[in-house]
């Protein structure tokens, strides 16, 4: 079991920045991909971005590809999203996730642990 929580989300204007943390505990969390999603009201899940085991290669949606960059850091178990220009159309909770799958995937299914999420809300 890993247990998972997301901090740092919140409200913020349009062109602003958000930084975006998931603590793990429980099995080692360096053996696990971590990947971020998000849903608006009324949208389906949306994979944001992933990250493998060793922090050694990402894989980011293109639609926040140069605007969102994901990072870990084994040593605190904890895995990051910083998340910069942001638009009103980011606003959504965003959840990460823990795989135990070797290769990157960008749909949730392939996720075996989650976090409740956190809000992050982008005014105009």
């Amino acid at each position: 079991q890993v247990q998972l929580v997301e901090s740092g989300g919140g409200l913020v204007q349009a062109g602003g920045s958000l930084r975006l943390s998931c603590a793990a505990s429980g099995r080692t969390f360096s053996a696990y991909t971590m990947g971020w999603f998000r849903q608006a009201p009324g949208k389906e899940r949306e994979f944001v971005a992933a990250i493998n085991w060793s922090g050694g290669s990402t894989y980011h949606a293109n639609s926040m590809k140069g605007r969102f960059t994901t990072s870990r850091d084994n040593a605190k178990n904890t895995v990051f999203l910083q998340m910069n220009s942001l638009k009103p159309e980011d606003t959504a909770v965003y959840y990460c996730a823990a795989s135990g799958s070797i290769p990157i995937y960008d749909t949730s299914g392939r996720y075996d642990y989650w976090g409740p999420g956190t809000q992050v809300t982008v005014s105009s």
